[in-house]
């Protein structure tokens, strides 16, 4: 599963560890992604979402129909 939100878009930033010597390793910041199954009642159907744990909180905020909406708008497929 690529690590990357289908509503906001969130991918993996790049970046250092740096330890107390100040060496510095090259890194990867992963957003929380979490598969999600909502019901799109529009379609009378389930749709299975790869979303950011902020995405998440989103879709319970505006809905699932307005966030399919929206990944639509982006050229993603649902």
């Amino acid at each position: 599963m690529s690590a990357h939100c289908q509503l906001t878009g969130a991918r993996p930033g790049f970046g250092n560890t740096v330890s107390h010597s100040h060496r510095r390793t090259a890194r990867r910041f992963d957003p929380n992604i979490q598969r999600k199954r909502y019901w799109l009642p529009s379609e009378g159907r389930h749709v299975r979402l790869t979303l950011s744990a902020r995405a998440v909180k989103t879709v319970d905020s505006i809905g699932i129909e307005a966030a399919v909406a929206r990944i639509r708008a982006r050229g993603e497929k649902v």
